[in-house]
């Protein structure tokens, strides 16, 4: 079931199927640690399907596998997801591409229709995304689609904390 689709991508929401693919990427330390500040164990990977679930029922939305038209392949994760930062709730978007994928406007492209998606079909009025300071080409991306800096704040991962700006856009 297609729930968002661009030029080159379908996003899809995640189910169990996709532990394989869920397990390639949050297990991969090049990618998690400097967004997440971890890896995931195995049992992680399949309690964060879990939950992506979860969010699906009670919200709605949450991540969604980003799948390439033209090979099928899965690119990464995107997605709109409620968060909670500084005693304050807000959607915010978010992505995780591999490697192999960066570089090539899927990020802009995917979280561009994210943000559209939220808007008009979610009737969002404002969405935020927050990026660890040293992801310069995720900072790019953000202030790319127009998300300007409102606030930073330490994230605390448990064994270490951790800056992170966040970027809003605002429904127009």
């Amino acid at each position: 079931m297609k729930i968002i689709e661009t030029d080159r991508l379908i996003l899809r929401k995640i189910n169990q199927n996709d532990y394989k693919e869920m397990k390639s990427i949050l297990q991969n330390k090049d990618l998690m640690l400097i967004g997440w500040g971890k890896t995931y164990s195995d049992d992680e990977v399949q309690r964060w399907i879990n939950k992506i679930m979860e969010q699906y029922k009670k919200y709605g939305y949450s991540y969604y596998i980003a799948i390439e038209k033209n090979s099928n392949r899965v690119i990464g994760i995107m997605g709109i997801i409620p968060v909670n930062i500084k005693d304050t709730d807000y959607i915010e978007i978010a992505y995780i591409l591999k490697q192999e994928y960066w570089g090539n406007g899927y990020a802009t492209e995917g979280i561009n229709a994210c943000i559209s998606y939220a808007f008009s079909t979610l009737n969002i009025n404002k969405i935020i995304a927050q990026v660890n300071p040293e992801n310069k080409s995720s900072i790019k991306v953000l202030e790319k689609i127009g998300m300007k800096f409102i606030d930073e704040y330490i994230r605390d991962y448990g064994d270490r904390k951790s800056l992170h700006l966040i970027y809003a856009l605002t429904k127009k």
